[in-house]
């Protein structure tokens, strides 16, 4: 299967891809316990010399394939539409290109440097590659989740900012822009999310999808659900026939955001 610009399916999964070496380390030995049935459990850590602690490799691994398949379970993406990332030190692991999530394992990890070098794996990381990396290099964010979603997707397609609907818009910084369009899996693109995140932690791509990052990947998962959540809330509003929503104001949204300092655990 060749690539496709609708996303629906970055590539094809091929044989002879799996790992053949003996897991050795109570972390490979771990991660090899949780490959899907009917696959052989392989080491995900095949260069150490670019992982001083596999077992933090390997617990990443599983973190990212548990967000990526939540991505789907919570209709974010159609198949393997999105991609998710995670850094830990100086690699970055990503979903692999055209794979279906439910079947990925332990041997599967993905994992390149800053500079896109493949260090771990022999799965062709998702196209996307360049977005992911120009958020690290730009960015403090350690985790970051592309998807598809339905409302974030026709939002971007509508208008150059999602408007002010809701006061959780100031969790990711402020009013979401919309990044101008460009082909997946560009630097133009990349260039583009990194303007449309100045000051924020998500973002729109316009007739693409949304952009989170965060700390942790539940942050960068919340974060895309809640930016979903209030793209739909918005075109929910709007189509009322003859009703127009009120938005916040910008010192509204800027009470939201200092309120947000001290929200949930953290200090204020």
């Amino acid at each position: 299967m060749t690539e496709r610009t609708d996303g629906t399916a970055e590539g094809t999964r091929t044989g002879g891809v799996r790992g053949t070496r003996t897991p050795g380390t109570e972390g490979e030995r771990a991660a090899a316990s949780w490959h899907t049935p009917g696959d052989p459990g392989a080491s995900a850590a095949d260069d150490p010399s670019h992982c001083p602690d596999p077992a933090a490799l390997d617990r990443a691994w599983r973190d990212l394939v548990a967000t990526a398949r939540r991505t789907v379970a919570d209709g974010l993406v159609v198949g393997t539409s999105g991609n998710v990332s995670v850094r830990v030190g100086d690699l970055v692991l990503v979903t692999p290109s055209g794979v279906p999530y439910d079947r990925l394992g332990p041997e599967d990890l993905t994992a390149v440097d800053l500079a896109g070098r493949s260090r771990h794996g022999s799965l062709k990381p998702t196209s996307e590659l360049p977005l992911h990396l120009a958020v690290y290099r730009a960015t403090e964010a350690r985790a970051v989740v592309h998807t598809h979603a339905v409302h974030a997707t026709a939002v971007s397609a509508l208008v150059p900012e999602l408007p002010p609907i809701h006061y959780m818009a100031a969790e990711l910084g402020g009013t979401v822009r919309v990044a101008p369009y460009a082909l997946f899996g560009t630097e133009e693109l990349a260039a583009h999310a990194l303007t449309a995140l100045r000051d924020r932690t998500g973002c729109l791509l316009r007739n693409h999808g949304a952009l989170t990052y965060g700390d942790t990947l539940d942050q960068a998962y919340d974060r895309t659900a809640q930016l979903e959540w209030m793209c739909r809330v918005w075109l929910t509003a709007h189509s009322v026939p003859g009703r127009t929503p009120t938005l916040l104001s910008p010192d509204e949204m800027e009470a939201a955001r200092v309120r947000f300092r001290g929200y949930g655990q953290r200090e204020p």
